[in-house]
């Protein structure tokens, strides 16, 4: 498993990546909100390659004040699911979190689909919102004091 950077050259195979996990974890509706944080917010955005070929990707934003990082548009193929390169993937990205002295909290906003995945990195359910991503896609908000975390 090799991480790196993502580039706008990976957009295509990203975009068909989530369509790959369409709607068992994501909404049809969310592809243009993917591609909209792909050219606008990606600076903290990486892909995984298996084996040369992209599989994964995902990334993390930081709140305006610094104090807050978010981790973002994480998925993978689904031949690639279940086989641990997600958690190995996300502790990848709370270490890089961690480099940067101004966040004190990491948080999540996912779904009912996968809230259970950043529970095993002790993260903690804090909000649920009704069909918020699309109708059948609720929103669960979890977070932990980064100092405490993984």
């Amino acid at each position: 498993m090799t991480i790196r950077k993502y580039t706008q050259s990976d957009k295509g195979t990203i975009t068909d990546l989530l369509r790959l996990n369409t709607p068992n974890y994501f909404s049809p509706e969310e592809e243009k909100d993917l591609i909209y944080y792909l050219d606008n917010e990606s600076d903290n955005y990486f892909v995984v390659e298996i084996d040369d070929i992209l599989m994964g990707c995902g990334g993390f934003n930081l709140t305006q004040d610094g104090e807050t990082a978010r981790i973002a548009w994480d998925f993978f193929h689904p031949s690639a699911q279940g086989k641990g390169f997600g958690t190995e993937f996300t502790l990848f990205r709370i270490q890089k979190i961690k480099q940067i002295k101004t966040v004190k909290t990491l948080s999540v906003r996912t779904s009912q689909m996968a809230y259970k995945f950043y529970e095993r990195f002790g993260l903690e359910l804090r909000e649920t919102v009704k069909d918020y991503w699309a109708d059948g896609f609720d929103l669960y908000r979890l977070d932990r004091d980064l100092e405490h975390c993984c």
